[in-house]
Formats: structure tokens, sequence, C-alpha cells
């Protein structure tokens, strides 16, 4: 099911929020580990932000009434 897809992807974005909080806390805002876990995380946001586009528009697609 496509919601357990989003929540799965929700859980992997606050889990990878905590993994760079934590890496820039030890290594620095500038460090190289702060900016790969940043970029990664810039990933699954967008990965997150397509898939939600993508339920909407499949949600609006079943709503409409051919006549």
């Amino acid at each position: 099911m496509i919601c357990t897809e989003v929540d799965k992807l929700e859980g992997r974005i606050n889990q990878m929020k905590k993994n760079l909080i934590q890496i820039s806390k030890e290594t620095g805002l500038n460090s190289y580990n702060t900016i790969y876990y940043s970029q990664k995380l810039d990933e699954l946001i967008t990965i997150y932000q397509k898939l939600k586009i993508d339920n909407i528009q499949k949600i609006d697609q079943k709503s409409c009434i051919a006549i």
C-alpha cells in the first residue's frame, strides 16, 4: 500500500534528521559528514515530496466522474 511506503519514508527522514543533528554537533556544520548526511536527507525529502504529489494525483484521477 502506498500509505505504508510514505510512512516508512517519513520514519527514515525523521531518523536521518536525528543523525544529521548529532553528526553536526560532533563534527561541525561544514564537515564532510554533515554535508553528506544533509544531502542524503535532501534526497529522501525529494522522494517523499514526489510520492505525495503522485498520491494526490492518483486520488484526483479516481475522484473524477466521466459523463
